[in-house]
């Protein structure tokens, strides 16, 4: 469930950061144009991109009555290191913007460090892969 919640605020930051660079303008063109926007913009989609392709894959999976906890564990970190990163991004994006009360970004930029800590922080979790992965040993 956090993975899947991480990844649809990614998800919000790239959208809301893409609405943002076409409707903002600085000298004469929309931000958009700009290149190291669009790849900013490419870097948070490919991001969102495999951790969607991996929830699915670990989504079936569980439903077939797997248990992959040391993948569930990678997507955990995967997910929320992608959602701090999108966030992160979307505010350079706004700029000053960002930092607005109200604005989508501005709330997901600070809920972003809470889902890396929230139900096993990245490192507790690594332990967890640990334990699964060198089980032999």
């Amino acid at each position: 469930g956090m993975s899947a919640g991480a990844w649809g605020y990614a998800k919000v930051c790239l959208d809301e950061a893409i609405a943002y660079a076409r409707e903002r303008h600085t000298f004469g063109k929309p931000l958009i144009a700009n290149q190291v926007v669009r790849h900013r913009l490419v870097d948070m989609a490919m991001r969102i991109n495999a951790v969607q392709s991996t929830l699915e894959l670990l989504a079936y999976r569980v439903g077939q009555g797997e248990k992959p906890v040391a993948e569930i564990c990678m997507l955990k970190n995967l997910a929320t290191s992608t959602m701090e990163y999108c966030a992160n991004e979307a505010m350079q994006i706004f700029g000053g913007a960002g930092y607005l009360r109200g604005a989508k970004v501005e709330r997901i930029y600070r809920d972003a460090r809470a889902f890396r800590i929230g139900e096993g922080t990245s490192e507790m979790q690594r332990m967890t892969i640990a334990r699964q992965l060198l089980k032999g040993e």
